[in-house]
């Protein structure tokens, strides 16, 4: 049986840590049972998102509560798999008094585990969590807008374990052909709903932030681009996208960790995106029926418990 040289391998990063769950149950099942309808090489390298309710959580807003016991099994269920788990711990507003919150610490120590890793954006978290919790990875966030070559060159010399490019750079071959030697610890975002450039994406960030500390679902942010659902086909057309045609060019140029987004998005918009980027073009319809029944059958039997 050929094996992929680690060299050769490819991560992909998944959304949907607590909301995507069963989809990327199933995903990862369809992965370890049908090895041969994949992509060669390519593995999960982590699945990022938040706990509902957790205060340190940002980039979008997640509300609502999850027990200990709960949080466990999220945990075990990627972490049985070699999956790290990745907090988004994105709040752009965090201040010294957020960083002793009970129910964000007790996530971390549930994580502790030499595994898992945290996005973050604000340095009074980031040092809470390298003094605290030496033991995660920390992966510096989109979140911070840094769309020049300087910014990005001095989060690159940073002890982080990878650096998510802003999407807004992902077609600058100029730049990501000058980078060189450090592609290996560039993370790119594949397929971006939000549009290209926008200026109110640093406010948008803030508000959803505001409406984590505040646990205020109403607080809203009105983005005057969006127009309808966002599809997966509408995502297609960003300038931003990367194509199945176009990424090998980024991974013959050192390139090996891809993010696909998805929080706050609709099922359906993961779901082809995962059938998109990850599965052989030729297995597509066959992934998606075993996905679509499996979901279904899934869904009965949570509806059965409950009753």
């Amino acid at each position: 049986m050929e094996t992929t040289r680690k060299e050769d391998i490819i991560y992909w990063h998944l959304p949907g840590l607590c909301y995507f769950r069963a989809l990327n149950q199933v995903l990862m099942n369809l992965m370890k049972d049908y090895p041969e309808h994949f992509r060669e090489g390519y593995r999960i390298g982590s699945v990022y998102g938040t706990i509902p309710g957790a205060v340190w959580n940002g980039g979008r807003a997640v509300f609502g509560f999850v027990g200990k016991g709960d949080i466990q099994r999220v945990l075990d269920l990627y972490n049985s798999r070699g999956i790290p788990a990745r907090f988004t711990w994105t709040n752009s507003l965090l201040e010294e008094k957020h960083l002793q919150d009970t129910y964000c610490n007790l996530i971390m120590r549930l994580g502790d585990n030499g595994l898992n890793q945290v996005l973050v954006n604000r340095d009074v978290l980031e040092d809470y969590i390298r003094r605290e919790y030496p033991g995660y990875r920390l992966i510096s966030s989109t979140t911070k807008r840094v769309a020049d070559e300087k910014g990005l060159r001095r989060e690159l010399e940073k002890d982080y374990f990878l650096v998510v490019l802003d999407y807004d750079l992902n077609k600058n071959w100029e730049l990501l052909e000058k980078l060189g030697p450090a592609a290996g610890k560039v993370e790119i975002l594949v397929n971006e709903i939000c549009a290209p450039g926008c200026a109110l994406r640093r406010e948008h960030y803030r508000q959803q932030s505001q409406a984590q500390l505040e646990y205020d679902p109403r607080m809203t942010f009105q983005c005057p681009h969006r127009s309808g659902e966002r599809t997966f086909a509408q995502c297609r057309e960003r300038p931003s996208f990367i194509s199945n045609q176009e990424i090998g060019r980024y991974i013959r140029a050192g390139y090996r960790n891809f993010k696909i987004v998805g929080r706050g998005l609709p099922g359906d918009f993961v779901k082809e995106s995962y059938l998109y980027f990850l599965a052989k073009e030729e297995s597509v319809p066959f992934l998606r029926e075993k996905m679509e029944k499996t979901l279904a059958q899934l869904a009965r039997a949570g509806q059965t418990k409950t009753r």
